[in-house]
């Protein structure tokens, strides 16, 4: 107990370093083996429990880590099934070799993981490096959470409160060796310090909790390097790069990082997967987040990229529903989805399942001036530059999705669908369209007897004969049409090859077809095993950069839009009243129990991380409950008087204290049934009161005293006599409620 008394500064340094530790890993956890996760963890505790309890020197004390290392190690392998004991080898000395072997990977990382925990015990010592470790710390989460696909916001909350409570013990420990006798007199209330210390924390999580959801005011340096050296930021689609045009009239991929593009022109060239998260979804379904469409095809791209000028549209506001093009023969199922921005990034719609049916709220508000819809190809956009509104945070957002009957629809003739339908604006190509590509879709719809089956032919021929690559080898491009050059001369792409490839195929057949741009409906974080047997589903998904996506719609009459996915690799989660689907049919799913709606789920990379869940919060609330209620008690003197202060305008005498505690304590005596006749005097009802009461004689004397003083003396009345008042009241109380 000495020991640790006398190193209590050093105990409390390594827990809040421990802290710091389960940070990195959390981070770690989803690609370490749990043999590994499982063996540094246990060994730092073991690390920080000996540090901490054994009074030992340090160099017995190293000895004794290790050995409880070598232990921790030992116990994990074998919990673990890495290593299973030989019933054919009963002695130790002949499965050593054996055991040493399967320790030895996980022995290095727990060692290496005490090792560097305890030179950092060592070595953050003072204020300054206090606050440099932290930095530290923070910096690499900053960068981990911006160029990896993990969510660090909950390490790098926990990092920050672990040095605020280190920076509070360095301060403690720092008034000890510079105040001893202050030290000594300041142990004697340590319920005090452990007191204000839990307000002060739980002023911090309340306030952090309740901050508005803010846009950075400045670009981070990676996003602004980016953009001064031309790479763009966004990129182009999570699918697509930036194309540059040689002087013999190649293209050559540049090497831009996915993400969602505003400039469909110049499609072509190759790009790097970029897996920083965009937002998150909350949603029963699992769909594409349709954004923009586009439909004038110039032979590079897609020319008509002017939102505002693709044709009329017209504003509306939260909570009003949205004008459709009728599809009466496709059923329609209503979905309801949260969206939840991660990062800084504008864009000029908000995102949705299919076709979206009516905005509910924006950034928590059911209204909205920035808001315009463009039925023709279900677009709401976002107005965001001429009215001077930022891009909303979160929104949420119900949308059509379409139940197709495919059975019925494989049914349908050209003529049924189409006929007397001004469908030009979607079986527009440049004059200079490619014959071969006309053939050739010709040819791989010959067998073909109507749309529906065209349609499907092409996205099979597309899907199974050219390979996906994010880097397609531009060089053999010799065609200056991006879909020839893609299906004869570089034969593999990414989705923006596909899908243009599938739009302008399905035109050149007169079958009406439209090139949309969104995001691929991202990743749905595991549920812990506990959860998922209790029957409870995830319905938060993860959307980053590498998930933007394109696809094609095409045109079905009555049936209306259908997305068609042409790349391989990817599906669009159709609904369907088939077996037989057109994309990937994903059945209705049955009722299930569903978890709330949660704060963004990282895609796999911090599914073991420490959070601050709602008892934290409840904590902190009850902390400042109870804290609001002892200052209210402490300050109660005063707060007696607010009301009578409230109407006089200014602060009460001394003696108009005296005068309203006397009107308290008469008034508390009448409901004891000591009545003051409205002829007596109050000396006279005093004089009969004590008559009745002899217990309260003495104070009823005391109370007539001061008030016939403070009314009638020419004395000063001073604020010791009001107390007075007050305490000999509550006695008279006491001795009321004792006789009662």
């Amino acid at each position: 107990m000495n020991h640790l008394k006398s190193s209590w500064y050093r105990a409390f340094s390594l827990l809040f370093l421990m802290v710091f530790a389960l940070q990195w890993i959390s981070y770690t956890e989803p690609f370490w083996l749990q043999v590994t996760t499982a063996s540094v963890l246990f060994t730092l505790t073991a690390v920080a429990v000996i540090e901490i309890a054994v009074p030992l020197r340090w160099g017995y004390r190293l000895v004794l880590e290790a050995a409880a290392a070598l232990l921790i190690v030992y116990r994990m392998i074998l919990h673990y099934g890495v290593y299973i004991p030989d019933p054919w080898l009963p002695a130790l000395r002949d499965q050593l070799p054996d055991i040493v072997a399967r320790m030895v990977p996980y022995l290095w990382f727990a060692l290496a993981a005490g090792a560097v925990f305890l030179l950092s015990s060592w070595w953050v010592t003072t204020k300054a490096r206090i606050l440099m470790f932290t930095a530290t710390n923070i910096v690499a989460f900053a960068a981990l959470d911006s160029f990896t696909p993990a969510i660090l916001w909950q390490e790098v909350a926990w990092t920050v409160a672990a040095a605020m409570g280190w920076l509070v013990i360095r301060h403690l420990r720092n008034f000890q060796l510079h105040y001893p006798r202050g030290w000594v007199h300041l142990l004697k209330y340590p319920f005090k310090i452990a007191v204000n210390v839990a307000i002060i924390f739980s002023l911090v999580i309340i306030t952090g909790i309740n901050m508005p959801a803010v846009r950075p005011a400045l670009t981070d340096p990676y996003t602004a390097w980016q953009e001064w050296n031309g790479s763009g930021s966004p990129g182009k689609l999570g699918t697509s790069g930036d194309v540059s045009e040689t002087g013999e009239g190649v293209l050559s991929a540049a090497r831009t990082a996915s993400g969602y593009s505003t400039d469909d022109s110049n499609l072509g060239g190759g790009f790097n997967f970029d897996y920083s998260p965009v937002m998150t979804v909350t949603s029963d379904l699992r769909t594409y987040m349709r954004g923009e469409t586009r439909s004038e095809y110039s032979g590079n791209g897609w020319s008509d990229d002017d939102t505002a000028a693709r044709g009329p549209y017209s504003g509306v506001n939260a909570g009003e529903g949205l004008e459709h093009s009728p599809a009466p023969k496709a059923q329609i199922r209503e979905l309801r989805q949260t969206v939840k921005l991660l990062g800084a990034n504008d864009y000029p719609v908000l995102f949705g399942a299919y076709s979206l049916a009516m905005v509910e709220t924006v950034d928590g508000e059911d209204s909205s001036s920035a808001l315009a819809w463009r039925s023709r190809d279900s677009e709401l956009l976002w107005d965001a530059d001429e009215k001077g509104f930022s891009y909303p945070m979160s929104y949420v957002v119900v949308s059509k999705v379409p139940v197709i009957p495919l059975q019925e629809l494989s049914q349908q003739t050209y003529s049924q669908l189409y006929e007397g339908r001004d469908l030009g604006q979607y079986l527009q190509l440049p004059n200079n369209f490619p014959e071969r590509v006309k053939a050739l879709a010709l040819e791989v719809t010959a067998e073909a007897e109507n749309p529906y089956e065209k349609i499907a032919l092409l996205q099979q021929y597309l899907q199974q004969t050219f390979p996906y690559s994010n880097q397609p080898d531009v060089s053999k491009g010799k065609s200056k049409d991006l879909v020839e050059r893609f299906l004869f001369e570089i034969m593999e792409g990414y989705c923006d090859y596909y899908s243009t490839a599938l739009v302008t195929m399905a035109r050149s057949l007169d079958i009406p077809a439209r090139w949309v741009k969104g995001y691929a409906p991202g990743e749905q974080a595991e549920l812990p095993e506990n959860l998922a047997q209790q029957g409870y589903v995830n319905n938060n998904y993860t959307i980053t950069n590498a998930d933007a996506h394109s696809w094609a719609e095409v045109y079905f009459g009555d049936y209306g839009w259908v997305p068609i996915e042409a790349t391989p690799g990817f599906s669009v989660p159709l609904l369907t009243q088939s077996e037989e689907p057109l994309a990937e049919e994903t059945e209705e799913p049955e009722p299930e129990e569903t978890l709330p709606e949660q704060t963004p789920v990282d895609s796999g990379t911090t599914g073991g991380g420490l959070h601050i869940g709602i008892w934290a919060v409840i904590a902190a609330g009850a902390v400042l409950l109870l804290w609001a209620g002892y200052l209210l008690w402490q300050h109660r003197n005063s707060l007696r008087f607010l009301l009578r202060r409230l109407r006089n305008g200014r602060p009460l005498t001394p003696l108009q204290k005296v005068i309203a505690e006397t009107e308290r304590w008469v008034s508390y005596a009448r409901r004891k049934g000591m009545l003051k006749e409205e002829h007596e005097t109050l000396r006279e009802s005093v004089s009969r009161w004590s008559r009745e009461r002899p217990a309260a004689a003495a104070s009823l004397a005391e109370l007539l005293r001061i008030f016939e003083r403070a009314s009638y003396s020419p004395e000063i009345i001073e604020d010791k006599d009001w107390h007075s008042v007050y305490t000999e009241a509550l006695q008279l109380k006491r001795s009321l409620r004792a006789r009662g």
